[in-house]
């Protein structure tokens, strides 16, 4: 069995207290350990939560729950002096100075009172912050263990906090000075299209123009208790001919982008795609997923996921070129892009990788510009540091990709639904490479991704680019 101190939890009894026994613990306060004290407690005070509120504020800064502070005197109590075992009977403190992120703390609590006939012990308890000035200070009252206690320490889970949306509203942040975006919006005739619209329209996100049944449309509305006063309306009788209209007043320079309503998509970029009619262009059109991973310290572009079934070398080469545009449309000067596969060798058995390092030359040889290319890379060699390290790779992109490259739509799929669905993440999403943006929009997308989605279109278009 272990020896190491740090592995068990050993109290002082009772009987073995002295008037003058002290033990100390310190702590440097992170703003996760705020993060995680508003979530457990609910405490949800914007002086502790809020930075652009705490900075007009008294302390003009982010500061601890006074709380924190106490928790920390509980945890001596409870680990150390008097430790396992101890019962809490009342505390009293006085709150004398702020703590901010990065403060240094120590904690100390000393015996000052022991009663004999109950095992009652007062303890003076002070925290004080790297300055030697005391932060907070007052008084506990416990009940001392009767017996000597020694315990292995529990391995407790590790926590990990995901604040979900940072990514996006750094999109929506982008937006704010740009006008509305005339959008088409196709056949949006249940109450979850026909709100996004609206609420895209309210936030000054786009100017919609909305093709469908007039009379459905107002109804779902009506139903749903939405505004429809001052929003044009185009009569269309069904979703073909609602996907057919919208795809012509595009082209008649009535919108600059698309989204897709409460129909399939395939009815949708059937219209798009149409030889003559269509909004074609000379690069082949791809599905790129903006997403949000809250493990993943910045945008992570996934694409194809949902157009290009089994794209070939030249649909993926206009793959990599779309996605690189969106790079540049959110900001990023020079995407790093990572071609996937299932190893980091190029293997003429697995096409993918034969592939990818075909990508990789044609980058070197000015056939793709705009973004740093590598490939084949294994997943975890894409956005793992500690992944690149362990294999030994020499590489710009590897470890942090900005966009990863899909060998198909399957694998496309899978990773971007498994971030979501296993790592927490949203997945706005465009299409690109036709005249103007398109947004395919899901049942399933919840609102921030549906309005995220929309502001991804935006960028583009200010861009220049569909």
């Amino acid at each position: 069995m272990s020896s190491d101190p740090l592995s068990f939890l050993e109290n002082r009894p009772f009987d073995a207290l002295k008037i003058g026994d002290t033990a100390t613990l310190q702590r440097r306060l992170r703003a996760e350990d705020i993060d995680a004290f508003a979530i457990v407690s609910g405490d949800v005070n914007p002086a502790h939560v809020d930075a652009a509120f705490a900075k007009d504020e008294m302390f003009h800064k982010v500061i601890a729950h006074g709380m924190w502070g106490g928790a920390l005197i509980s945890t001596v109590l409870g680990t150390q002096l008097p430790g396992p075992g101890t019962i809490y009977l009342g505390q009293s403190l006085t709150f004398l100075r702020p703590v901010g992120i990065g403060d240094h703390i120590t904690v100390r609590v000393t015996v000052t009172e022991k009663q004999a006939e109950t095992r009652h012990v007062t303890l003076d308890c002070v925290c004080t912050n790297a300055a030697g000035q005391d932060v907070i200070r007052g008084e506990a009252r416990v009940i001392a263990p009767d017996h000597k206690i020694r315990r292995p320490r529990v391995a407790m889970p590790e926590l990990v906090l995901q604040r979900q949306g940072t990514v996006y509203d750094q999109v929506l942040a982008a937006t704010a000075a740009l006008p509305p975006l005339p959008m088409a919006v196709v056949h949006p005739c249940d109450e979850t299209a026909l709100g996004a619209a609206l609420e895209a329209r309210a936030l000054g996100l786009i100017e919609p123009l909305l093709i469908g049944p007039e009379a459905r449309i107002r109804q779902v509305g009506a139903a749903a208790g939405f505004d429809l006063s001052g929003v044009e309306i185009v009569d269309a009788p069904h979703s073909h001919a609602s996907a057919e209209t919208a795809v012509a007043l595009i082209r008649a320079g009535r919108a600059s982008a698309l989204m897709k309503g409460a129909l399939h998509t395939d009815e949708v970029m059937a219209a798009v795609v149409a030889k003559a009619t269509g909004l074609r262009t000379e690069r082949r059109m791809s599905h790129v997923y903006v997403m949000d991973v809250p493990t993943y310290a910045k945008p992570l572009l996934i694409t194809d996921a949902a157009i290009n079934i089994a794209p070939d070398l030249e649909t993926k080469a206009d793959i990599v070129r779309n996605a690189i545009q969106l790079g540049h449309a959110l900001d990023i000067a020079e995407p790093k892009v990572a071609i996937l596969s299932a190893v980091e060798t190029i293997t003429p058995r697995m096409t993918s990788t034969v592939e990818a390092g075909a990508l990789c030359k044609m980058a070197d040889r000015g056939q793709i510009t705009g973004g740093l290319l590598d490939g084949p890379l294994a997943f975890d060699n894409a956005v793992s540091m500690r992944a690149v390290e362990a294999k030994g790779i020499q590489s710009p992109v590897a470890g942090q990709a900005d966009v990863l490259v899909a060998p198909d739509l399957e694998a496309g799929n899978m990773i971007a639904k498994q971030l979501m669905y296993l790592a927490g993440a949203a997945a706005a999403g465009v299409v690109l490479g036709a005249q103007v943006p398109i947004v395919l929009t899901s049942r399933a997308d919840d609102r921030r991704t549906r309005i995220a989605s929309t502001a991804i279109s935006a960028l583009l278009n200010r861009a220049g680019r569909g």
